[in-house]
């Protein structure tokens, strides 16, 4: 009998292997379920709202839902000032992610999200934009900051570096979250999915109770399915905070 390992399922295998000199630019199963994912966000969103009527169809009604949450609750709500203006970039954002952890839940697929790489890439890209976005409003005067107002000047040094250090681990942070979320729950789905195999297998008693984990798997991937839209949202409602304190600076 073959054991197989939960996180085989995370390896990254070439498709179209394709290789100039020191660069590797083959296609694998991870860049191939990014394509798809985008696509398939791209296609919903437009079919959706190709033809948008008073009374909306239950695709309306979805990417209304969508669009309205992230516009409203999300961004509205976390973004003081000038919140309408970095909508398109979170709503990508949210978009990406939502749909990557959605597709990742169809059986022998590959779940984008759940490799660090991708996550910390996101996350430091959507991070250097903000900041970005902080120093072109406010210039030099972003430092403060990491001062907080009130602060002794003997304990600026002090101050400015726990700051400091503590905001660049916000990168981290959220690219750990995400990942961590995607990839237990997806390993927790192989065990389960392993032992009901195993219980079959065994024959008697053993293998009438393997309805029971299977059960328990039914249950999961209705948790599975709400936490690909709540890492989404929790991603992208930390961008917005983020991205409110270097606009207000505070």
């Amino acid at each position: 009998m073959s054991f197989f390992s939960p996180l085989e399922q995370f390896s990254i295998n070439k498709i179209i292997p394709f290789v100039l000199g020191p660069l590797d630019f083959s296609i694998t199963n991870s860049s191939l379920l990014v394509f798809v994912s985008c696509s398939v966000a791209f296609l919903f969103y437009n079919f959706a709202c190709a033809n948008a009527k008073l009374i909306p169809s239950a695709w309306q009604t979805t990417a209304e839902f969508i669009y309205e949450f992230i516009y409203f609750t999300v961004l509205s709500e976390n973004v003081k000032k000038n919140g309408p203006l970095y909508f398109p970039m979170l709503f990508t954002i949210f978009s990406f992610i939502f749909f990557c952890n959605l597709m990742g839940m169809i059986p022998f697929s590959f779940t984008v999200t759940s490799h660090i790489v991708v996550t910390l890439g996101l996350a430091t890209m959507a991070f250097f934009g903000i900041n970005v976005i902080g120093v072109k409003t406010h210039g030099f005067h972003m430092m403060s900051l990491f001062l907080p107002s009130g602060a002794p000047l003997a304990l600026a040094p002090l101050l400015v570096m726990i700051e400091l250090v503590s905001y660049s681990f916000r990168v981290i942070s959220l690219a750990l979250r995400l990942f961590a979320n995607m990839m237990s729950g997806h390993c927790l789905l192989k065990i389960l999915a392993g032992f009901a195999w195993t219980m079959l297998s065994a024959g008697g008693f053993l293998s009438l109770m393997h309805f029971l984990p299977l059960i328990v798997i039914f249950a999961i991937v209705g948790l599975e399915l709400s936490i690909a839209f709540l890492q989404a949202y929790v991603f992208t409602v930390l961008l917005c905070i983020y991205l409110n304190d270097a606009i207000s600076l505070h």
